[in-house]
């Protein structure tokens, strides 16, 4: 088996934003399917785990944007398994436009879950095994983002479209969200350059959860998702988004 999956995919008017650039969560997507179609051909996909009670998640995604691609556009994905750490799956990915120029890569920590407790299974108990790749085309993994007060907040809650099939708000779907928080006129003029989402707690149906955020030079967009919960709060997820300014 190929240690590098290879996948092409056009992008349509539903994956676009109303300048007819990728959304930043369809980059996601991608990032997304690739890997699905990938951890199919080497059978740890959904319909192999579920024999085990297991299930993918992503914790951590960091995504470094070279140019959007636009409505029309075919983009060529390439991805790979890292070497398996002591607790996560990492996963990069680059992909090219038809000219062979880079669009975007990232890298992801996948982990596996107990689909019953909702509890992380580590790779060493999970019997799942994923060789691993090093190309030298990888990104850093991210760092965690520390909690802080916000100058701003809204609450959204998550609805029924917000759901995937392990039953909880898809990953994708978090940027959005944080597309929403900033109007048309601002994204007129700045295109993502950069993000890291750190993902906490599952977001359920139903779940209302508040987003914390401020936009700072850079301009940099700090996200803090909680909700309440007996304790007091679960931290939902954060992000930091860096835009760079349209010429």
């Amino acid at each position: 088996m190929k240690p590098i999956y290879e996948m092409d995919f056009t992008l349509s008017h539903i994956h676009v934003d109303c300048f007819g650039y990728a959304k930043p969560s369809v980059l996601l997507y991608l990032i997304q399917e690739a890997a699905g179609e990938h951890c199919t051909l080497l059978n740890v996909d959904r319909a192999h785990l579920s024999g085990k009670h297991l299930f993918w998640a992503v914790t951590r995604t960091r995504v470094q944007v070279t140019r959007l691609p636009q409505l029309g556009e075919t983009v060529t994905v390439k991805t790979w398994p890292m070497p398996t750490t002591r607790v996560a799956y990492p996963r990069s990915v680059v992909a090219y436009d038809t000219n062979g120029e880079e669009l975007f890569r990232s890298i992801s920590l996948w982990v596996l879950m107990d689909e019953q407790t909702r509890a992380m299974v580590l790779p060493g108990k999970s019997g799942v095994l994923v060789d691993g790749t090093i190309t030298g085309l990888e990104l850093a993994v991210p760092h965690a983002i520390a909690a802080r007060p916000m100058a701003s907040a809204c609450r959204r809650k998550v609805g029924f479209s917000l759901l995937d099939q392990n039953g909880h708000m898809n990953n994708t779907r978090y940027m959005d969200w944080l597309d929403d928080l900033l109007p048309s006129a601002f994204h007129r003029q700045h295109r993502v350059q950069e993000f890291t989402l750190c993902y906490l707690n599952e977001a359920r149906e139903q779940d209302a959860i508040d987003l914390y955020f401020e936009l700072t030079d850079g301009p940099t967009l700090t996200v803090d998702a909680q909700r309440e919960s007996p304790a007091g709060k679960d931290r939902i997820f954060s992000a930091q988004v860096l835009y760079g300014s349209v010429l």
